[in-house]
């Protein structure tokens, strides 16, 4: 009997050693601002599963450097929060696991966000799944509205609507604009929210395959009229031609009628101006059709670590309604459409907005996107700071498209 025993405890103890040498301890990589979502949506996963996730934040303009120098050194963390756009280099450099069988049997696999899969995919192959969403939406201020004489409660549906507003709102006086932007030099800030234009009326500033510089349009023609014109008018504070993005959420000092911002501020809005009484909708086109950038982050595991199993349970939580309400409840969108809906149940009705910009969003898809989009001194954002503000339109517009065509040809 005692044998017996000392067998079965053995075995027991045998039994738990083994559990306990089965749970895995992930290493992650996040960019430095991710927010509590994420924060939020490991505790929750830690706290509930053995297999345990360890997040190391990392300066968002240090990431991308650190992350190739440690995949370079045999260093790489298991998998890594990685800005959307740059998920096509590091997938083409072999860096990536290839998440294609797996992720095409997720159940839900048609219903995540259609952009950050499709910057995920590479020559037809899945390396990287949506973990944030963000998308752009137009803001405007239902008191300056109100004090203006215009209807609070009525979205503007077109550009040229917009404009009248804003000049009805400049007319308030003092330090009260119409509208604002950040221009100066901010290429992550204008693709963001301004290209939304161009996409809206069926224009765009890259070709589908990324390989063909195509900014000249009649659409970013109009666009940038628009905006001329709002600069002209004073209508946007001065400021906006220096602006780095360092005051982006200018829109909350509540002396800004109307601003095109990342659905993330409405949670900033609610939660930390509660003053500003403001109203969201799709960012109109040149031609009044909506559309949106999508951006946010995908997960990307790094190629070879041991612990991709692991990993992918981690992943499969976040999808899981109990992991969207976590991320939802601390403002980020739902990366499911097919319970988009339920996720956001209770939350501010403002960030269905943000929801429905997801269908019709877009993102460049470029290996060259740092270069090309978001450098301070890249072709974009000298192109919109010049054709906006400076007096050679022509000019910048066969600057920005010859140096944007260099570019992309040298990367090939």
């Amino acid at each position: 009997m005692m044998k017996r025993l000392l067998v079965a405890t053995s075995l027991a103890t045998l039994s738990l050693v083994s559990t306990a040498s089965a749970a895995e301890k992930i290493e992650m990589w996040v960019r430095s601002g991710i927010g509590d979502a994420f924060k939020k949506v490991v505790e929750a996963y830690n706290s509930s599963h053995e297999n345990q996730v360890v997040a190391t934040e990392v300066p968002f303009s240090e990431l991308v450097q650190k992350y190739a120098t440690a995949i370079a050194g045999g260093q790489a963390p298991d998998a890594l929060s990685m800005d959307l756009i740059y998920t096509p280099a590091f997938a083409a450099a072999g860096q990536l696991e290839d998440l294609t069988d797996w992720a095409k049997k997720l159940p839900y696999f048609n219903s995540l966000s259609p952009s950050h899969v499709r910057l995920g995919t590479y020559q037809d192959k899945i390396y990287g799944l949506p973990l944030s969403v963000e998308t752009s939406v137009f803001a405007w201020n239902k008191d300056l509205y109100k004090k203006a004489g215009l209807d609070p409660e009525k979205a503007p549906a077109t550009w040229e609507e917009i404009e009248a507003n804003a000049e009805k709102i400049r007319k308030l006086g003092d330090d009260t604009y119409g509208f604002y932007f950040s221009g100066g030099g901010c290429g992550g800030c204008m693709i963001f929210t301004f290209t939304p234009l161009v996409w809206g009326g069926g224009a765009d500033i890259l070709s589908a395959d990324g390989k063909t510089a195509t900014l000249d349009t009649p659409q970013m023609r109009k666009a940038v009229g628009f905006y001329r014109d709002m600069v002209k008018k004073d209508l946007v504070p001065a400021g906006a031609a220096s602006d780095n993005g360092s005051n982006f959420l200018s829109f909350t000092n509540g002396k800004i009628g109307q601003q095109s911002l990342g659905a993330f501020a409405i949670g900033t809005l609610v939660t930390s101006h509660p003053d500003i009484n403001f109203g969201v909708t799709l960012i109109p086109g040149v031609d009044g059709k909506p559309s949106s950038f999508a951006g946010g982050d995908n997960f990307v595991i790094t190629k070879g670590t041991k612990k991709i199993d692991a990993v992918k349970e981690f992943i499969e939580y976040i999808y899981s309604m109990d992991g969207q309400k976590v991320m939802a409840k601390y403002g980020s969108l739902p990366t499911r459409g097919d319970i988009a809906s339920e996720v956001l149940a209770g939350l501010d009705p403002r960030m269905e907005v943000g929801l429905k910009a997801i269908a019709v969003a877009k993102t460049p898809y470029t290996l060259q996107f740092n270069d090309l989009i978001n450098s301070a001194n890249g072709p974009w954002a000298t192109f919109t700071n010049a054709a906006i503000f400076g007096d050679d339109v022509d000019g910048a517009f066969s600057n920005a498209q010859s140096e944007m065509q260099s570019i992309i040809d040298s990367g090939q």
